[in-house]
């Protein structure tokens, strides 16, 4: 299991991370949302001891991260790097072998993980005739091959389209499968929500949700309403009491209440005791909620 134990790191004064406290148990997948410069990298970068904190510790079973064996640990930067010259077979040896393998293990293993990102290439060919989104699977598999225990992923989603998004999010739910503990990073809430067993986000370095995604939404209430009605008016929507917000496209509605009981009141007043396509009141979804946090003012 991987811990953060009231972590802090400051950079020439200026906190970059505050007080953050975590675990990923094996098999676990935990979301790392924020802002860009909010603290997620450099979360990552005290998981990986690149750089130390100034206060608490990390440790991954029971030990302090300095002290483990670094084979056992998976990055994905959100900087890629690729030795372009190299051939894909090469490239995802030298990873391999850095974390352990045998150059006839990674030879062995290359082909179906090709396959199963369905890579538009062949091992012989150098990484930099492949297409920016090939070179991005082979990245990937880099970092995957050698099933790590630990798996850390720095914007992982960025620049995939969703057929291949949907083919890392495989990758990902096999290697949880098989026990590793991963952590990752996307500016993507759809991704954090089907992802995600819990979550932290983090602003300006200090942790200000932490919990299951369901839980999470569930304590701003149900105050979220999308129907669909022919005919409404906007204006009278708006003018209902609890409702403080509308969103329309074309027949579609989304209402913000600012009580959740209100919406027994909302649907009568949109039905009139008749038919109504659709009608459904729910918590706000994460992207809302990460809108809403990154908004209010610092205390």
């Amino acid at each position: 299991m991987l811990e953060l134990a009231g972590i802090t790191k400051s950079f020439g004064g200026q906190i970059a991370v505050a007080d953050e406290s975590f675990t990923v148990a094996p098999g676990e997948i935990m979301g790392l949302i924020g802002q860009n410069g909010a603290g997620k990298t450099t979360t990552f970068r005290m998981v990986l001891g690149f750089i130390r904190p100034d206060q608490g510790e990390v440790r991954w079973a029971g030990k302090p991260i300095a002290q483990i064996d670094r084979d056992i640990i998976g990055y994905l930067p959100e900087e890629r790097g690729l030795y372009p010259k190299m051939t894909v077979a090469d490239q995802v040896q030298f990873f391999g072998q850095l974390h352990g393998m045998s150059k006839a293990q990674v030879a062995a293993a290359l082909p179906e993980w090709m396959a199963r990102f369905e890579v538009k290439g062949k091992p012989t060919d150098k990484v930099k005739d492949l297409s920016k989104g090939n070179q991005q699977k082979v990245q990937l598999i880099c970092t995957l091959i050698f099933q790590p225990r630990l798996l850390i992923l720095d914007e992982p989603f960025s620049g995939l389209d969703p057929v291949n998004a949907s083919l890392l999010e495989d990758g990902i739910h096999a290697l949880q499968q098989s026990g590793a503990a991963i952590i990752f990073s996307s500016h993507d809430m759809s991704n954090v929500e089907a992802l995600s067993d819990h979550l932290v986000m983090l602003k300006n370095g200090h942790t200000v949700l932490s919990g299951t995604v369901a839980a999470i939404r569930e304590a701003y209430g149900r105050t979220r309403i999308t129907l669909e009605q022919p005919g409404l008016d906007e204006a009278a929507l708006r003018a209902l009491p609890g409702v403080v917000a509308v969103v329309r496209r074309g027949e579609h509605y989304t209402l913000r209440l600012s009580d959740p009981a209100a919406g027994r009141a909302i649907f009568q007043a949109v039905s009139q005791g008749g038919y109504i396509p659709e009608f459904s009141q729910q918590a706000p979804d994460l992207d809302e909620i990460f809108r809403l946090k990154v908004g209010e003012a610092d205390a």
